[in-house]
């Protein structure tokens, strides 16, 4: 599959809201066969997008660390092995559950710098700019978070050293050799890295200016440094001196839209402690992370509005059951998009979107026989009435990944850098981040702001859903998350209702074809089952297309006898445990 054969069927999921299609990075590349990668039961288990890097978090198990010490290791290794998707360039949310005590959840999302502003991508013409241009080099860079989230949760709930999290990360930086995945994003992403600027030209292309193949040994000095110098010096190293002027001169230089971040800029960024989103499923409760992640919410009502139905009475292969998660999911997405943003800059009604009786409402205009004919945003209780719906331009990419420990700590953390090799800028050996292009373009419409417009300091709605289910007697029996840009919240609840609902091991849940309904647009994962229910799909009043998805998940399992980890064979990714 070509690169523009990749690009416009990704484009599926273009913003309603603007004028031209938005080219989506489709990180689960081709459509692979539904295998299955699963492993255990273990007493305790990573399960990453990369096996170097489960193998990473797995050294800290090994070692006496807990579940944050290997989720850490796992989150740099995947800055070197898996740079197309995340890294120390980018940000994430953490959601933990320690053996003992309560559910916690930070959010290491980026933030703005001092110098955006709510027409930052707009053109001269007022216009919102095509998605490419506003996303490569300096003008889409936010402030990265995941060195400091990554601190916060070792403060919380480390045990080993915090240089030690760094050894593994700094023996792949030394050389390893380019898996076929990364060789066939280097070649998909190639124009955003010669565009935005010499360094990731001289990483990623050999001296003839082509893609860098897979089985090359690949070796990045400049980030083994970087990880030697804040193994050593903490997120200060990351956040002063010389790797933040590394930062603010690339992203300040960059020969595509060079933009003025400050020092300030990044010595000013903290993570932050958020409250969890929780309700019930069934006997289930879930909970996962809040504003100005939707994927708390969102994974939560698709769950919720479903409640009603007899899923497990109607099966997996009925093409029932995925007409009414299509609707769900309709429901879901039109309340994000209109609702979510940061809470430190807009009024976001959380409890009124997660409320059993709100969300009761919302099911209650779900037919089992039809499509609704506009799915629009509700009204739930807290909601501020000048609010105008705009979807955002948010787009595949990212990874997740998911480790429980023998002492019984279990964390799933989603880690990116947003598009493929976000903005093409690297800096230091890192990729730096386009998560600014998660804002809605267009700050306004009629009048009206929209939740998710830029200011400076403030943080892009996301999509990722990291995930924790718990049984009822309080003891989680899941964590999970995944990949795909807006696709995140379905596909976690999707594999929630495989495990919950009709009795899947993860990684069978993980493997299980996809249905996507994003607005008007309904697409089902090609050469999968789904695809033979398009009839039926179309009889209730769709209008469905089957293409390729951009699927990636991992999670881990409580099993008798331990825990089995689940990894999407679409990629790369394995589980690893002892």
């Amino acid at each position: 599959m070509t690169t523009r054969t990749l690009l416009l069927a990704a484009s599926l999921f273009a913003s309603a809201a603007m004028a031209q299609p938005i080219p989506k990075d489709a990180d689960s590349g081709p459509v692979q066969a539904a295998a299955s990668a699963g492993a255990g039961p273990f007493k305790a288990v990573v399960s990453a997008a990369n096996p170097l890097a489960s193998e990473a978090g797995l050294s800290m198990l090994k070692r006496g660390g807990s579940a944050a010490d290997a989720a850490i290791a796992t989150m740099l290794a995947l800055t070197v092995v898996e740079p197309q998707s995340s890294g120390i360039g980018g940000g994430g949310f953490i959601v933990y559950q320690p053996a003992k005590g309560p559910l916690g959840t930070i959010d290491g999302r980026e933030k703005a710098p001092g110098v955006a502003s709510p027409r930052q991508f707009l053109g001269e013409d007022g216009k919102p700019m095509p998605f490419m241009r506003a996303a490569t080099g300096g003008r889409s860079v936010g402030v990265p978070g995941n060195i400091a989230a990554a601190a916060e949760a070792h403060r919380r709930w480390g045990k080993l050293p915090w240089a030690a999290l760094f050894e593994p990360a700094i023996r792949l930086a030394e050389g390893f050799p380019i898996s076929p995945t990364m060789a066939r994003f280097i070649a998909f992403g190639q124009d955003s890295l010669k565009q935005a600027g010499p360094e990731g030209r001289a990483l990623y292309f050999d001296k003839d200016g082509a893609p860098l193949q897979a089985g090359t040994m690949f070796r990045n000095e400049k980030l083994a440094a970087t990880l030697r110098a804040i193994a050593k010096g903490g997120p200060d190293a990351f956040y002063k001196g010389e790797i933040a002027a590394g930062i603010v001169k690339t992203v300040s230089t960059a020969e595509a839209n060079p933009t003025a971040m400050t020092m300030a800029d990044l010595a000013a960024y903290k993570a932050e402690v958020r409250d969890p989103v929780c309700g019930s499923y069934r006997q289930w409760k879930i909970c996962g992370m809040g504003p100005p992640s939707s994927g708390g919410v969102g994974v939560l009502a698709m769950l919720k509005q479903l409640e009603r139905y007899d899923m497990k009475g109607l099966g997996m292969k009925n093409p029932v059951s995925w007409h009414l998660f299509a609707e769900s999911q309709r429901l879901a997405y039109a309340d994000r998009e209109k609702w979510i943003g940061d809470p430190g800059f807009v009024s976001v009604p959380t409890r009124g979107l997660a409320d059993p009786a709100y969300l009761a409402a919302r099911s209650a205009l779900i037919n089992p026989g039809a499509r609704i004919a506009k799915a629009e945003a509700g009204m739930p209780a807290g909601a501020p009435t000048a609010r105008v719906t705009a979807a955002d331009n948010e787009v595949a990419g990212t990874t997740n990944f998911a480790v429980a420990d023998a002492a019984g700590n279990i964390t799933t953390w989603t880690s990116t850098v947003e598009k493929t090799f976000g903005s093409g800028l690297v800096s230091n050996g890192f990729v730096l981040n386009n998560e600014l292009t998660d804002f809605n373009f267009a700050p306004e419409d009629q009048g009206k702001l929209t939740a998710n417009h830029v200011q400076p300091g403030k943080r892009p709605r996301s999509a990722m859903s990291p995930t924790i289910v718990y049984d009822a007697k309080g003891q989680p029996v899941l964590a999970i998350g995944a990949a795909g840009g807006p696709t995140i919240i379905a596909q976690v609840a999707k594999a929630i209702i495989g495990v919950l609902d009709w009795g899947l091991p993860v990684e069978e849940a993980i493997a299980m074809p996809q249905l996507i309904a994003i607005w008007d647009r309904f697409a089902v994962e090609k050469g999968t089952f789904l695809e033979e229910m398009v009839p039926a799909f179309t009889a209730m009043g769709h209008k469905p297309v089957a293409t390729a998805l951009p699927l990636k998940l991992n999670g881990v399992q409580r099993v008798k006898g331990g825990w089995r980890g689940g990894a999407d064979a679409r990629g790369e990714g394995r589980p690893a445990g002892y």
